[in-house]
């Protein structure tokens, strides 16, 4: 065997899933060494914004991290809302019940800052037992021996062995897809979700909102403002800024082949958030990632030798109409990962980690809330296209109307169930068809005037963070009926913009003229979505290379 410089354990990725594994194998006193892409932990993340703890859940971030709520995170979120959209009719529900259901707390976050303090403690915590943290490092794929995972190589450092190798890198996890245990291949099991944090003084949210300065606001919004696209918005209230975005399924997004910017754009512009954005919009950042779809890609054994998955990069993101919940199951995966190899050590067999760590999963429960029963039973038929069509039909009818007019408040309890929830279909009906109904039924017209005017698009490519080096994608067919969609699909790109990654046009060739797509990848926001949709080869860029995002 080659001569490699060995850890206990490395763990790549010091997001809420690193951090979690880092921090409780040091705890078990495991040497662990934790490698960092971004020039500082969370640059490189972006998330919608709320971080919950579960009670059913045997770890949170809370418990392996003293102080996280006073020091890492925004506003404790005490009121939750859905907004159904018709027009400028809007019917509100109140989805508490929902989401205070096995919720101890739930805290609104932004990545840099929250990922940045978890770095720190995580730095101090590992080097008591022989490791620590070490930023600017591009993992890119794993180390081998006689076809046997034993460590991972990377761009800057030379190759490391280890006793277990924990892939926290995110949704876009080059390990995962060097092991092949996930891949880019269906777009139907992805979501995009794209954010712009707009600033705002403290006491001016809490006057907005009518919240006192401990509390905090989540909104959801559905229904036609969304151009018949499958998912929704947010709003999230932080301490000095809004979070607001929205969550698409990717492979809607690419059939109606809708501008995810423009998308965001008829949020903000809406008559309904007039009321909390007033007169003066100022954008701090735009940012996008890929959301794994649980119900249908968290991999029910994220193991292969040595190497365990948690988080995005195993696909435990929980995104079940509105439900949306991924840094919780990261932090618990995380934490259970490193229980496994601390029980699998201490057994004198720690590459056992793996299977011990799946049955950890599976015992507390945490697949089952990622893939649940009831969504595999119900709401995979409700996707059947017959069935689908028959379903919007009767609630667009006019049966259906007066049934939604007869309902009353049967609608908003249901809205509050976990386990209606838990069954819905990804379909039109839930997102698109029903919601719009709803408002067109019971809804009240919004009279507000939305002053807002977003950026456009080259100013917000332009208000980002880049240090490129080398181009980081390749395009593998510029065909574009090979790799068009990208042109519409990336949150930095669009038709008739020549600023963005991709960009289409008609090219003379041989006396006829060709269709074709180009890419730049200078302003990319390595959100990973031309991978699924487009013909590529896609890599992170090399470390604290690409963009960095401030507040994330």
């Amino acid at each position: 065997m080659t001569d490699h410089e060995h850890y206990e354990a490395v763990v790549v990725g010091c997001g809420p899933g690193g951090a979690a594994a880092a921090v409780t194998l040091a705890r078990n006193g495991v040497e662990t060494l934790v490698l960092e892409r971004g020039v500082d932990a969370g640059s490189k993340n972006v998330s919608g914004g709320l971080i919950y703890a579960e009670e059913s859940a045997p770890y949170t971030i809370d418990g392996l991290f003293p102080d996280f709520r006073e020091e890492a995170t925004e506003r404790p979120v005490t009121e939750n809302f859905i907004h159904n959209i018709a027009g400028d009719r809007v019917k509100t529900f109140d989805l508490g019940g929902l989401h205070h259901h096995d919720t101890a707390w739930a805290d609104s976050v932004l990545r840099r800052p929250m990922d940045s303090w978890l770095a720190r403690r995580v730095h101090e915590r590992t080097r008591e037992t022989g490791g620590g943290l070490l930023t600017d490092v591009h993992v890119t794929g794993l180390l081998r021996e006689r076809g046997e995972i034993v460590g991972v190589t990377s761009d800057e450092l030379d190759p490391i062995e280890a006793d277990i190798v924990v892939a926290a890198d995110g949704v876009n996890s080059e390990l995962a897809r060097d092991a092949g245990l996930m891949d880019w291949e269906e777009p139907d099991e992805w979501f995009q979700g794209v954010k712009a944090v707009a600033e705002m003084d403290p006491d001016t949210i809490d006057e907005r909102f009518d919240i006192d300065d401990d509390e905090g606001e989540a909104h959801l919004f559905s229904g036609d403002l969304f151009d018949g696209v499958r998912g929704g918005g947010f709003l999230y209230t932080n301490e000095a800024s809004l979070s607001i975005g929205t969550v698409f399924h990717l492979d809607s997004l690419a059939e109606e082949r809708a501008e995810p910017q423009d998308l965001l754009d008829s949020l903000l512009t809406h008559p309904l958030m007039a009321q909390w954005l007033g007169d003066e919009y100022n954008e701090l950042e735009y940012s996008a990632k890929l959301v794994p779809d649980s119900k249908k890609v968290a991999h029910p054994s994220p193991h292969e030798d040595r190497l365990v998955l948690v988080g995005d990069a195993a696909g435990q993101m929980q995104a079940q109409g509105p439900i949306i919940k991924g840094m919780n199951h990261a932090v618990t995966a995380g934490a259970l990962a490193a229980e496994a190899f601390a029980d699998a050590r201490s057994r004198g067999d720690p590459h056992r980690a793996g299977k011990f760590y799946e049955k950890k999963l599976n015992d507390e429960g945490v697949m089952e809330k990622l893939r649940p029963t009831g969504y595999d039973v119900f709401g995979r038929a409700g996707e059947v296209g017959a069935i689908d069509d028959l379903t919007n039909s009767v609630a667009e009818s006019g049966v259906g109307r007066f049934a939604i007019r007869a309902a009353g408040g049967l609608l908003e309890r249901a809205y509050n169930s976990p386990t209606l929830v838990s069954m819905i279909p990804d379909t039109k009906l839930p997102y698109v068809t029903l919601p719009t109904v709803i408002a067109e039924e019971l809804g009240d017209p919004v009279t507000d005037v939305n002053k807002v005017e977003p950026p456009e698009l080259d100013e917000r490519i332009g208000d980002l963070t880049y240090d490129v080096g080398e181009p980081h994608i390749k395009l593998l067919d510029k065909s574009f009926e090979a790799s068009g969609t990208a042109v519409t699909a990336c949150p930095v790109s669009a038709k008739d913009f020549g600023g963005g990654c991709y960009r289409d046009e008609m090219v003379q060739t041989n006396g006829h003229e060709e269709h074709l797509v180009s890419l730049d990848t200078q302003p990319c926001v390595e959100c990973g979505t031309c991978a699924i949709v487009a013909e590529t080869e896609w890599e992170h860029p090399a470390g604290g290379k690409g963009v960095e995002f401030k507040q994330g």
